[in-house]
This record gives structure tokens, C-alpha cells and sequence, in this order.
């Protein structure tokens, strides 16, 4: 399973979402704006894996940030889905 850490606020974590329910995706997503200690693990994840390095050089937020079962840290869920065949759809 993979944990998400994000906002339902967020455009791209909705898409994220929205794209991984469609292609049966298994997650559970942790909303970083509403429960403080979901909001630590993403700073410790964001702040100590080179992975965010390119996003936080452009002031990115960092959501939706993903962590597969075997502790990969990723960010490009559009990829991840690519990479399984399958095309990623958005949100009007």
C-alpha cells in the first residue's frame, strides 16, 4: 500500500487520488493539514530525502508526497502510473 501525504485542498493531490481510486491504486491518504503529526512525518520525509530537492529549489509544496511499501519516496504519481500501463487522467 502506499501512503499518501497531502491536502484535499491541493489540485494535484486530488488528481492523484482521483487516479489511483480509477486504476484501483491501494493507498491511504494522510492529510497533512489536519492532523499535526501526519504533518511531521511529511517535513521529515521532505526535509531529509533528496527527492524533494528539485521541487523545494522552485518553492514547491511537495504534495502529494508518496511512499511505496518498500520505503521509495516519490513524487510523480503521473509516472508511477505510466510505469504500470496505465495513462493518468485529470480533474476538470
Amino acid at each position: 500500500m502506499i501512503t499518501i501525504y497531502g491536502s484535499v485542498m491541493c489540485p494535484d493531490c486530488q488528481n492523484c487520488k482521483y487516479n489511483f481510486d480509477k486504476y484501483d491504486v491501494e493507498y491511504k491518504f494522510l492529510d497533512v493539514h489536519t492532523n499535526l503529526q501526519y504533518l511531521k512525518e511529511f517535513l521529515y520525509y521532505r526535509d531529509t530525502n533528496p527527492v524533494f530537492d528539485r521541487l523545494k529549489k522552485v518553492y514547491d509544496i511537495c504534495y502529494p508526497a508518496c511512499i511505496d511499501e518498500d520505503g521509495t519516496v516519490f513524487t510523480d504519481w503521473e509516472t508511477y502510473l505510466r510505469n504500470k500501463g496505465l495513462e493518468p487522467v485529470y480533474l476538470a
